[in-house]
Formats: C-alpha cells, sequence, structure tokens
C-alpha cells in the first residue's frame, strides 16, 4: 500500500464517522500523505448578526482539514492546540476551501498549517495546529501505519 493510498483509506473512515463536519456541508476533496483539502458552503444557518460567517465555523473547517491531514498516516493524532487569524469575511453563497499541510513533525508531534480561501481564491483565515500522535494507537487497526 503505497503512502497515498493509505491516506485515502484512513480518510474515508474517518470520514465515514465525522458527523459534525458532515452536516456542516463539508466535503473532502482532496487527502494525501501530510495533506488535505476540504471545502464548505457558507449556508443562511452559519451566519451571525453581521450576516458574515461565524468565525468558529471557519475554524471548525480549519479544523477539519487539520484532522485529516495530520491522521492521514494512520497513526491516531489529536490538537494540542491551535491558533487562527480571520483576515476576511465569508457571506452567505461563499464556499471556503481549507487546505492542510504539515510543516514538522519529531517524535510524537508535529505543526501543521491551514489556508482557508474563498472561491476567488481570496484569503479568508490563516489557521496553525499542533498535533500530538498518541503511542501505539491506529485510525483504522487493520491497516499499517505510515513507516510501518
Amino acid at each position: 500500500m503505497t503512502a497515498e493510498q493509505l491516506a485515502q483509506a484512513v480518510a474515508e473512515a474517518m470520514w465515514a464517522q465525522d458527523r459534525a463536519s458532515q452536516a456542516l456541508g463539508m466535503q473532502l476533496e482532496a487527502v494525501g500523505p501530510g495533506t488535505a483539502r476540504l471545502s464548505m458552503p457558507i449556508r443562511a444557518d452559519m451566519l451571525n448578526g453581521f450576516a458574515l460567517c461565524h468565525g468558529g465555523l471557519i475554524g471548525t473547517l480549519a479544523d477539519s482539514a487539520f484532522a485529516f491531514a495530520c491522521n492521514s498516516g494512520n497513526a491516531l493524532t489529536v490538537a494540542s492546540g491551535y491558533a487562527i487569524d480571520i483576515v476576511a469575511g465569508a457571506r452567505e453563497g461563499d464556499v471556503l476551501t481549507a487546505h492542510a499541510q504539515r510543516k514538522a513533525a519529531t517524535g510524537r508531534t508535529g505543526l501543521y498549517d491551514v489556508q482557508v480561501r474563498n472561491q476567488r481564491d481570496e484569503l479568508i483565515a490563516e489557521f496553525r495546529g499542533r498535533a500530538y500522535r498518541l503511542k501505539d494507537r491506529r485510525v483504522v487497526p487493520e491497516l499499517p501505519v505510515s513507516g510501518d
């Protein structure tokens, strides 16, 4: 099994159980070793009192992309923290895309950057996530861990 095939198999298993991302209308567009891309259309029920997408939902999209990227090697990995800077608003009808990429991985920790952009390729948010790999745990028990 290649690293790309493993990432895809893990993503499919995660997606099947990810009711939160599905409920928000997210789509898993692509996944690979240390990377993932998800999109989310902005609906009326996602708007705050200023008719802008609630910032927490932008963060949720970025966090979901982060989760798929950091678990792509099948080693069960959780967030130990993150920071997000929202630089522009999103409105109803916009489609946001979050692209997550691993920047560093050492031992059981990792660092991931996620850019969230709209359908016009305008930057909406920058997210930096810190990941922690749990010892001897797999996302899909019957699949190998990348590097096994």
